[in-house]
C-alpha cells in the first residue's frame, strides 16, 4: 500500500483539492487497493471544517465532491504516509521541520512539493492559495492541481508498482 499526504496551510483550500483530484485519478486507475491518500494542514485554524465553500462549488463544477473534515499534520503521520506533498515551499519547510524532529533527518526523499510534478513549464514553485483571491485562483489551483496529480500519479507507479521497494 502507498499512502499520499497533501498538506497545505489551512487544509480547507488546496491540499483537499488535491486529495479528492488525487482519489478520483487512483480510482479511474484501478489503484484503490494499492495506494490512498489523505490531506492536512500545518495550522489548525479550521479543524473539523469542510473545505471552503469556494473550493468545493469550483470541485463540483468538475465533477467532484469534496467530503474532507480539515485537519492538522501530526508527527504520527511521518509514520502511516509513505509520501509528503507541499502545496507551496512554506508548507514543505513546515513538513521538513517536523520531520527532522521526528526522526532527526535533515532531507528526505519523500517530501515534494505538488508542482515539482507540474508539466507545464513554470518558474513558480508554489500552487497559489486562493483564499483571498476571487474565483478564477480556485479554478486555477483546480487545473494546476490536476495536472500536477496526473504525474504524480504516473510518478508513484513508476517509482513503486514496477520497481517495488526490496524487503
Amino acid at each position: 500500500m502507498i499512502n499520499v499526504l497533501f498538506v497545505c496551510y489551512g487544509n480547507i483550500c488546496r491540499s483537499p483539492v488535491a486529495e479528492g483530484i488525487f482519489r478520483e485519478l487512483v480510482a479511474e486507475a484501478g489503484l484503490s487497493e494499492q495506494v490512498q491518500c489523505d490531506s492536512a494542514g500545518t495550522a489548525s485554524y479550521h479543524i473539523g471544517q469542510l473545505p471552503d465553500r469556494r473550493t468545493r462549488e469550483n470541485a463540483i463544477e468538475h465533477g467532484l465532491v469534496l467530503t474532507h473534515r480539515a485537519r492538522r499534520m501530526i508527527g504520527e503521520d511521518l509514520a502511516l504516509f509513505d509520501y509528503f506533498v507541499a502545496m507551496d515551499e512554506m508548507n514543505l519547510e513546515a513538513i521538513e521541520k517536523l520531520n527532522y524532529r521526528s526522526t532527526g533527518l535533515h532531507t528526505n526523499d519523500t517530501i515534494f512539493l505538488l508542482r515539482e510534478f507540474d508539466p507545464a513549464t513554470s518558474d513558480q514553485p508554489n500552487v497559489p492559495d486562493p483564499y483571498y483571491e476571487g474565483p478564477e485562483v480556485f479554478d486555477e489551483v483546480y487545473q494546476i492541481t490536476a495536472r500536477c496529480c496526473r504525474q504524480l500519479l504516473e510518478f508513484l507507479i513508476k517509482e513503486r508498482m514496477t520497481h517495488p521497494p526490496m524487503l
